[in-house]
């Protein structure tokens, strides 16, 4: 009885171990690109965004309509990972933009990969609009009007207060 205890024992421990080790392939399937990361994934026009992508340990090429064609290479201590540094272009439409790897003859796309934003008027304090708006005049007016009449009951009150 004590036999079959362990026998069981020893069999259960042998499956769960099987089970969970790493299949090998025949052809080492080295060179297939996956896990493409773009960081960051919201960029502005001309920024500068890394990609990262794993599976493809020579280097390669990486392409996208919001970039040029850039080279991968070889990340040092890390496994089968290569990366690329791309500079979005400045006349790239703001949206989604998909990446297309390729490492070794293998090709990889990654859907929506990245968004790009539209930039920002830094000079002009972020305003798209030149000149005041009738809105911007019609306030700004109703406040001079309120400044000139508050001033003036002021100004009348105290020259009242002065004749007693």
């Amino acid at each position: 009885m004590r036999n079959t205890r362990a026998l069981a024992a020893a069999g259960a421990a042998v499956a769960v171990l099987g089970l969970g080790a790493p299949t090998a392939t025949a052809g080492g399937d080295h060179n297939q690109p996956s896990n493409i990361v773009a960081l960051p994934s919201v960029i502005a026009r001309g920024g500068q965004m890394t990609v990262t992508v794993d599976g493809c340990p020579q280097g390669g090429t990486m392409t996208s309509d919001a970039f040029r064609t850039t080279h991968l290479t070889p990340v040092r201590g890390a496994n089968e990972t290569s990366r690329g540094t791309a500079t979005i272009r400045q006349d790239a439409r703001p949206g989604s933009y998909d990446i297309t790897v390729n490492c070794s003859g293998r090709r990889l796309t990654r859907p929506a990969a990245f968004t790009v934003i539209g930039g920002v008027r830094g000079g002009i304090g972020g305003s798209s609009s030149s000149g005041a708006t009738p809105t911007d005049i019609a306030i700004g007016g109703g406040l001079v009007v309120a400044a000139v009449a508050g001033g003036g009951l002021f100004w009348m009150r105290r020259r009242a207060e002065r004749r007693f």
